[in-house]
């Protein structure tokens, strides 16, 4: 009896010790990046979201990452998506990063919603808004379920028009830019409707005011990296323009990032693509879904815009590229385009 007394207040102790550390740290990051201010946020408890979750059921797994795992859950009937990370100091400072950054994010429609988080475990837990079972990495890897309901051109453009518009945000609406760092096809999560939101902040940092960039450690996927945060350990607005060139050629391909099946000098889609081009092949880089589709009037010439604006954005030279401002100007009127184009085909 005295034993499983002992156990429940340590077990009791523990989590007040986790809600101390972990709420200091969180008022630490508000008033470093929010200067204090955020949405309201609910509190949960370890036990509401275990129930929530089954006891966080594989069964129920939508998506993980190598530092979390995204779990559908029911809260008081209602869909909610429960984040857990791993164990590990890294993962403590990501998580925190994404609670601060998504609680400045509920004002836009294409960021998933934060709804509160779980102060009580080690590393705290996030509860999001649900949005649905896929993410834009299991409709263009060829699941089952993406077979069944394809990506089609226009769902696609839509899907780049709007997470351009979510990225031009976090660029332009705060008095210290916000670089994301981390926009893949893993973290784009899609409704029935295929309406897209972007998800994951683990790796956002602020660009201080009145300066062009901040020095950080590399962070972030192989391939989706512009080359000078490399060299310099700099990182601004430019980096996430040519992170979302390469997605805008992963949405126009259907294909992955890296995939050995092709050449070895192409392996890597930008060398794939760039080859293609260079050889007057720009069908061959196009997935077999679009094509499929037909052909109707000015989907020749949306694809080669949309193509041209990715290479722009994956331009070696920062300069060069487009701001995320005027990336999703162009993809809004290749988006009304197309719709246009294809009503009128009828």
């Amino acid at each position: 009896m005295t034993t499983c007394w002992e156990t429940k207040k340590d077990e009791k102790v523990n989590k007040e010790t986790a809600f101390i550390r972990n709420g200091s740290k969180l008022l630490e990051k508000l008033v470093d990046i929010c200067d204090g201010k955020c949405n309201s946020m609910r509190r949960f408890s370890a036990t509401e979201l275990e129930k929530a979750t089954n006891n966080y059921d594989p069964r129920k797994l939508l998506t993980k990452d190598s530092f979390y795992k995204l779990y559908k859950g029911f809260l008081q009937g209602r869909p909610v998506s429960v984040k857990k990370f791993k164990d590990g100091d890294k993962e403590y400072g990501y998580c925190f990063n994404d609670i601060v950054y998504a609680s400045k994010m509920s004002v836009h429609k294409s960021f998933v919603k934060l709804l509160g988080c779980c102060l009580e475990t080690q590393i705290p837990i996030l509860v999001f808004e649900y949005v649905g079972d896929r993410t834009l990495r299991d409709c263009l890897r060829g699941s089952e379920e993406a077979r069944c309901r394809p990506l089609l051109w226009i769902a696609r453009s839509k899907i780049a028009m709007d997470m351009a518009n979510a990225v031009a945000f976090l660029h332009a609406a705060f008095a210290r830019p916000i670089v994301f760092r981390n926009i893949k096809p893993r973290n784009i999560l899609l409704d029935d409707n295929h309406e897209a939101k972007l998800s994951d902040f683990s790796y956002s940092i602020s660009i201080p005011e009145g300066e062009s960039h901040v020095r950080d450690v590399v962070t972030g996927t192989l391939g989706l990296i512009a080359p000078e945060c490399f060299t310099t350990g700099n990182f601004n607005e430019k980096q996430d323009a040519y992170n979302f060139g390469v997605i805008l050629l992963m949405l126009l391909s259907g294909q992955t990032l890296f995939d050995s099946s092709r050449p070895t000098e192409e392996i890597f889609l930008l060398n794939h693509v760039k080859n293609c081009i260079e050889d007057d092949r720009l069908n061959k880089i196009i997935d077999s879904t679009i094509i499929a589709e037909g052909a109707w009037p000015g989907k020749e010439q949306q694809l080669q815009a949309f193509t041209a604006l990715a290479l722009r954005c994956i331009s070696e030279k920062e300069e060069d590229r487009p701001s995320m401002i005027d990336v999703s100007k162009e993809l809004r009127k290749m988006h009304r385009s197309a719709i246009s184009c294809r009503q009128q085909q009828g």
